[in-house]
């Protein structure tokens, strides 16, 4: 059976991060991407199921409170920073002036 060539263009950084991980399995990228189309014609569907990275509760609750017309708005970055630190004063993680 005769072979094609299949061409893809993708981020340098994530092929070396992909040679490497396959490189550790014993693999190539080129069979990793063999047995990718290999499985999605035998499945006649993608080998893994797509996700899309969803924000966790207390994000999802902050954007619908933004949403809604509520929550706070500063502005400049320096308000939002001083209001932020304002009830910490004890706290370690704020930022220390140096002067």
């Amino acid at each position: 059976m005769a072979n094609d060539t299949v061409q893809a263009r993708v981020p340098r950084e994530l092929k070396q991060q992909a040679d490497q991980l396959f490189n550790a399995m014993g693999l190539k990228t080129s069979d990793a991407i063999r047995m990718f189309l290999q499985q999605s014609v035998t499945w006649g569907k993608l080998p893994f199921q797509p996700t899309v990275k969803q924000p966790n509760a207390e994000t999802l609750a902050a954007m619908r409170e933004l949403e809604e017309g509520g929550g706070e708005r500063f502005e400049t970055v320096e308000a939002l920073l001083a209001d932020l630190y304002s009830d910490d004063d004890d706290d370690d993680d704020a930022p220390h002036s140096s002067h």
